[in-house]
């Protein structure tokens, strides 16, 4: 029975649609579409799931839209430090890089420290000298540069605040009454679940981290089993949202857990997750999630999550706001 289905995400956080431009809005669409289809084509051909959720997230990478690769937000010393992970869940191999500087599609640089190195993580100037070595794309740190990105860390310089993905006045960068701004909101982590021909799971999460970060601060991303996992017994997830908040909890693979030992359904047990005890903790965030029957699940507990999957049938859908 050849079924086969993926999902993705560009971030989640307070995505108001009366503070999203018309052009910003399609933009983000096409965008995601764009996305979607790289990784379903993939899996349509008889591709692998791991190669689907490659070939999607780096679509999400490659644009300034999202908060990963090309549009990583700056941290406090004005650098952009990207972390991303991966996982297959067939084979429960992993590969994470955090805090590179250089590699073009973090995400690659996570496979191949999965595929040609005995770890699983490698953290900034070593992990970009192994990216070079392996003959990863590299590219000078001024291609990552983004005049808006640029712009959000002088804001919030003034402000002094660590800033999260997608985040509102409360907490973030900007005040209201400052529309052009909040009109070129666009960060956010992405990420890919997806579903083989052949039964295999695969997840995988890349990120820019938070504006105005300090200290070498990493997030959730590039952790597996907080912000990534994938196995074939139950499901793959990739999470979005408060960092802190995903490791404490070991969000990723308690979702996992919670089916392989509660025999909870994936809607179940990522709605347990999310909107109970990630929310009675304050929490911010979403995941997205498949499991090995190509059932979905794209919960979130704020205002908006930039998600869209597709399915075997061509079957798709792509949304924005908490609708």
């Amino acid at each position: 029975m050849e079924n086969f289905a993926i999902v993705i995400h560009g971030g989640a956080g307070t995505i108001l649609k009366d503070s999203m431009s018309p052009q910003l809005e399609q933009q983000y669409i096409a965008k995601l579409n764009e996305a979607l289809k790289a990784g379903y084509d993939v899996l349509a051909k008889g591709g692998t799931s791991m190669d689907a959720v490659v070939a999607s997230i780096k679509v999400m990478e490659d644009s300034p839209l999202f908060n990963a690769g090309k549009g990583s937000v700056f941290n406090h010393e004005g650098k952009n430090e990207m972390d991303a992970s991966i996982m297959d869940g067939k084979t429960l191999n992993a590969g994470a890089v955090a805090g590179v500087h250089t590699i073009k599609n973090p995400i690659v640089g996570a496979r191949a420290v999965m595929e040609k190195s005995p770890h699983v993580m490698l953290t900034g100037d070593g992990a970009d000298k192994f990216a070079k070595e392996q003959g990863l794309q590299v590219e000078d740190p001024k291609y990552f540069y983004d005049e808006k990105r640029w712009q959000q860390l002088q804001q919030i310089k003034k402000q002094e605040k660590i800033t999260l993905d997608h985040s509102s006045d409360t907490t973030g960068w900007v005040h209201p009454k400052d529309a052009e701004f909040i009109h070129d909101k666009k960060f956010g982590t992405v990420g890919c679940v997806a579903l083989d021909k052949y039964g295999n799971l695969a997840a995988g999460t890349s990120t820019g981290g938070m504006t105005n970060k300090k200290w070498g601060r990493v997030g959730d991303s590039p952790i597996i089993g907080a912000g990534t996992y994938a196995n074939n017994k139950t499901c793959a997830v990739s999470c979005t949202g408060h960092g802190e908040y995903f490791i404490r909890n070991v969000v990723a693979y308690d979702v996992s857990a919670m089916m392989e030992y509660k025999g909870m359904t994936l809607e179940q047990a990522t709605s347990e997750v999310v909107m109970k005890k990630l929310k009675a903790q304050g929490g911010e965030g979403g995941l997205i999630a498949i499991d090995a029957k190509g059932n979905i699940a794209m919960p979130f507990n704020t205002a908006g999550m930039y998600r869209a999957y597709m399915k075997k049938d061509g079957k798709s859908e792509v949304k924005i706001y908490n609708e």
